[in-house]
């Protein structure tokens, strides 16, 4: 099931008159999961890969978030090279000249997990926040995954902390067993200027160019505001 975002956007997070056109799907993962999860014998990240149009595509894994812990590094690069991508490098909270050389020409981004705080400030800091940005509108395949999902949606942790504002959606992951309160208060605080996507654990969304959002293994909730009040549905895979 698809949904197509009708609301007013919010003020907050990346200003409406400075997000990037939304020209191909963007890929938000609860966790690491989907790297390696399969349907009907075919990789879903087949699904980004098969639109990067190069024989030998450049990866970069933005690790700011959880402090560049190498093995999830290491976990990435294994995601990559099952579908065929052999050109990966971390880039640091504190990229080098010649890391953000790599980046301007990365063509996957994976915006690692961890603490979308501290992950958001250091691409603030370092810059790197822009080029996540210059890539995508320059035809990069961005992927969050925990934390990376939340800087792509409209702020991240329940704060208006600015993020990427990529989706006209606040988003948030693995909080389902609590029924989703950062997200609830952060629709609540901002009455009919935004709604939420929950990805549960295990499951994902893509975010169509034409605005559609398509659940990806397991339901994701979404969260709106209707009259005076926060109200729940549920977003099924087709």
């Amino acid at each position: 099931m698809g949904r197509v975002f009708t609301g007013r956007i919010s003020l907050f997070g990346r200003p409406a008159e400075r997000r990037p056109r939304i020209a191909h799907p963007l890929f938000l993962l609860a966790d690491s999961q989907l790297l390696f999860w399969a349907e009907r014998g075919e990789l879903f990240l087949e699904r980004a890969r098969e639109r990067i149009e190069h024989d030998q595509p450049r990866a970069a894994y933005l690790g700011a978030s959880s402090g560049d812990q190498p093995d999830l590094f290491a976990l990435f690069a294994g995601a990559m090279e099952g579908v065929g991508i052999r050109h990966c490098r971390l880039i640091p909270a504190e990229p080098t000249p010649e890391d953000m050389e790599y980046l301007e020409e990365a063509h996957l981004l994976l915006l690692g997990g961890g603490d979308p705080r501290l992950g958001w400030r250091a691409f603030q800091a370092s810059g790197v926040g822009d080029a996540i940005l210059r890539r995508y509108v320059g035809g990069a395949i961005v992927v969050g995954v925990g934390a990376g999902a939340v800087q792509m949606g409209l702020s991240a942790g329940g704060a208006d902390l600015p993020t990427l504002g990529l989706i006209p959606y606040a988003v948030d992951v693995r909080r389902e067993d609590d029924d989703w309160p950062a997200l609830r208060d952060q629709v609540r605080a901002h009455a009919g200027g935004v709604h939420g996507l929950g990805i549960p654990r295990g499951g994902g969304l893509i975010y169509h160019p034409n605005h559609r959002v398509e659940p990806v293994r397991h339901p994701v909730c979404e969260l709106a505001w209707r009259g005076d009040a926060v109200c729940q549905s549920q977003l099924r895979p087709d």
